[in-house]
């Protein structure tokens, strides 16, 4: 039997879903100006998966990477829900 599509399948799953709070913490405390680590370790990864030979962990890498970049939108998005009102404003980011 071949396990290497449902282990992606569970890192990826596990990966998104971790970041949905992340991305709420880091906007809450750093607001959308984190968004360049976010690039820098999005890039990091991808770079990293190219040169791993081990399918999964290459894959798994890849994942992070691509998240990482998402997280990018994601942050804008966030900073719009707060200013909605749907999320708490952190008043000492002002």
């Amino acid at each position: 039997m071949n396990y290497t599509g449902l282990i992606i399948g569970a890192a990826s799953f596990i990966i998104i879903g971790a970041f949905h709070p992340i991305i709420i913490k880091c906007e809450y405390y750093f607001t959308y100006r984190i968004w360049s680590v976010f690039l820098v370790f999005g890039v990091m990864f991808l770079t990293a998966s190219c040169f791993v030979s081990h399918f999964i962990i290459s894959s798994v890498l890849a994942i992070l990477g691509c998240t990482c970049l998402w997280s990018i939108i994601e942050l804008k998005k966030q900073k719009e829900r707060v200013e909605k009102g749907w999320f708490p404003k952190n008043e000492k980011n002002d």
